[in-house]
């Protein structure tokens, strides 16, 4: 199978040298790197050629890397059911820089450029309804970045008792970007839920029979 990827991804660079400027086959995948220029010519290479035919975008997802010059990752994940194959076509762009919109080659990008823009912040050149699409109203900043603060922001809800739409404060009690991915937001003691049954079989083991 690698050895399948690896010729795709050389078919590719060679028929789009100007383009391509990357590719490599990783964890079972083929990676290729192209100019943001480039992007539109490059999936529409990739969905019509006939050795390609990529012709379902399954998904497009941003990444984020603050120590970089070219911040941010704009991916998207290609499956040719045809050749039974996928291919994974990445960009870097430098922050407030456009991307060209995919809309005219996959019509699906919409909806993922929007949340792209949404949580990061990469906006899409010629999209013709680039909103937000996961945050409230009048929400400020994008919450996927690295150096999104997780404190100082407030949420939208409606009130029930005082019949309008009113922002509250979100605080959360962790430090900044210090996950505890065994307790909840709200936080908890030492002990879990449930621990004090593990300690009882314990105690009932060394008892014996």
């Amino acid at each position: 199978m690698d050895d399948a990827l690896k010729d795709l991804g050389e078919y590719v660079a060679a028929a789009m040298p100007q383009d391509v400027i990357g590719m490599e086959v990783a964890f079972g995948e083929l990676m290729i790197t192209v100019r943001p220029a480039s992007i539109v010519r490059v999936l529409s290479f990739l969905r019509d050629d006939s050795t390609c035919l990529f012709k379902v975008l399954i998904d497009l997802s941003g990444a984020d890397y603050p120590e970089r010059e070219s911040r941010f990752e704009v991916i998207y994940s290609l499956l040719s059911i045809s050749q039974n194959q996928r291919v994974r076509v990445k960009t870097n762009v430098a922050e407030n820089v456009p991307v060209p919109t995919a809309i005219k080659v996959f019509s699906s990008a919409g909806w993922y450029e929007r949340e792209t823009w949404d949580m990061y912040g990469i906006y899409f050149t010629d999209h013709p309804d680039l909103r937000r699409l996961l945050t409230d109203y009048g929400f400020e900043g994008h919450p996927m970045r690295k150096d999104f603060p997780l404190t100082g922001r407030v949420e939208v809800r409606y009130d029930e008792t005082q019949k309008r739409v009113v922002y509250d404060p979100v605080k959360l009690t962790q430090d900044f970007r210090d996950f505890d991915f065994l307790s909840p937001w709200e936080g908890m003691g030492e002990i879990l839920p449930g621990d004090e049954k593990s300690s009882m079989d314990e105690e009932e083991g060394a008892e014996g029979p």
